[in-house]
């Protein structure tokens, strides 16, 4: 017993030179994709932002709900498609999309911390905006620009808004929508939209938390994860191939927000129990830390 309890001890010594070092810094967190869809690991990932904040770190939760919006617009009987690795939003799919991100997964992310303990706000269009769009635009064939509705890319926020959210103990809850100037309302990318919140902030940490550990020099093998890596040899990684597929948009995302002036950039496995915790604050993180 007395054992076990010196070993709890030293757990907590060893994390506290990393929560003096973070106290007062803004971390970003962009939960989306498998992270999202089993009730425990949502509740594992809340704990741990939960006990973030109570220390005295200021985490802002930016998420999407992909899987939850094609259930969705399946039982509506409207056919999904992407175009460009977007989903393509009309005006019906863009009804869906609000419905499924901000009365739904937000309500429930905000609910779920209050239930830990702790203090959440939902930032929304329908509550008070903090994510503001333009209509994205992305070049096709022959120098046309290619159609995807109502998808916007975030230029700005409502910075005061939310450092006012953080500075009062309260956990930002933003779902990847976003108004432009004149109102609209537009779709946007929950890792490119997480990654400007960080850039905009300068933030300590941006973190993704997905459903793989990290990044593999190899896919097929386990013990290629890489627990660091530098801007320049992620771009290596991205020309070669060895970052590939969904990865690629989340890295890119990643490489624009440590050029801003964020200071370092996490990916690690959502489903595993506390893994924010882990990565944060012990000495040997267990997903790919991305630093300038």
């Amino acid at each position: 017993m007395v054992d076990e309890a010196i070993r709890k001890a030293n757990v907590l010594i060893e994390a506290l030179g990393w929560i003096l070092r973070f106290r007062d810094r803004h971390v970003v967190l962009k939960l989306g994709g498998s992270a999202l869809e089993n009730p425990e690991t949502v509740r594992s990932l809340l704990t741990d932002v939960v006990f973030m904040e109570a220390v005295g770190l200021h985490p802002i939760v930016v998420h999407g709900g992909g899987k939850a919006i094609n259930l969705a617009m399946e039982a509506a009987g409207i056919q999904t498609h992407f175009v460009q690795g977007r989903r393509y939003t009309d005006k019906q799919t863009l009804d869906i999309v609000a419905t499924v991100l901000t009365d739904d997964i937000c309500q429930s992310l905000v609910t779920a911390i209050q239930e830990q303990g702790g203090r959440a706000v939902p930032l929304t269009f329908r509550t008070q905006n903090c994510l503001i769009a333009e209509r994205l635009t992305l070049p096709g064939e022959n120098g046309r620009l290619v159609d995807l509705g109502y998808v916007g890319n975030v230029v700005d926020l409502n910075r005061s808004l939310l450092l006012d959210t953080c500075s009062c103990g309260s956990i930002p809850v933003i779902p990847s929508l976003a108004l432009d100037s004149k109102g609209q309302l537009f779709n946007v990318n929950a890792d490119t939209a997480a990654a400007a919140v960080a850039r905009m902030l300068k933030a300590e940490k941006l973190v993704f938390l997905s459903d793989v550990p990290g990044i593999y020099l190899n896919r097929d093998d386990p013990t290629s994860l890489q627990s660091h890596l530098e801007a320049h040899r992620c771009r290596e990684l991205i020309a070669s191939g060895s970052i590939q597929t969904g990865m690629v948009p989340k890295v890119e995302a990643a490489l624009e927000a440590l050029s801003a002036g964020v200071h370092k950039v996490h990916i690690v496995d959502g489903r595993m129990p506390h893994s924010v915790l882990l990565e944060i604050y012990s000495n040997r993180g267990i997903g790919t830390e991305i630093v300038p």
